[in-house]
């Protein structure tokens, strides 16, 4: 008789998979992974988008499948919780540092945020090469969804941030 991998080794197993759009961190550290249950066989997965349109959704959802079907599981199943919505306060610390050492400015904490301009968050926008405050917006449009494009008007590097949510 096999025996199933527990929750914690679930969870360990998860964490191995990448943000498919920032390598440097996974999706465990994103947030994205919510809570895992295990009843018998059956894996249960319950993972919150960052963005109900997020792009790079099916490719999660396809890794957090194969990645627990890997540990023995004869069924997984990976739901979808869209409330409360994802918000970037969910990323853990770790993964925000390595954000900056990978030149992605991270988010900065919600708490009091709401409807705050862009403009303001720009001025709050710590470059994540020279650590000036002295930024300004480019676009608001990134790469991804989830970043806008700045310059640091000190050591005049353009870098990405990720967007407060």
């Amino acid at each position: 008789m096999t025996t199933l991998p527990n929750t914690e080794q679930v969870w360990e197993a998860l964490a191995r998979i990448p943000d498919p759009e920032i390598p440097v961190i996974n999706v465990v550290e994103m947030g994205i992974v919510r809570d895992v249950q295990i009843e018998g066989p059956r894996a249960i997965i319950s993972m919150t988008p960052t963005f109900s349109g997020c792009p790079a959704l099916h490719l999660i959802r396809e890794q957090l499948e194969e990645t627990t079907r890997s540990l023995g599981f004869a069924e997984v199943v990976v739901k979808t919780i869209l409330s409360p919505p994802w918000s970037t306060d969910w990323i853990t610390p770790e993964a925000k540092e390595r954000l900056r050492q990978y030149g992605i400015a991270p988010p900065k904490p919600t708490a009091g945020q709401e409807g705050v301009l862009i403009q303001l968050e720009a001025a709050l926008t710590r470059c994540p090469r020279c650590g000036s405050f002295n930024t300004s917006v480019k676009n608001t449009f990134g790469p991804t969804l989830c970043k806008a494009i700045h310059v640091c008007n000190d050591c005049k590097e353009p870098f990405e941030s990720f967007k407060t949510v």
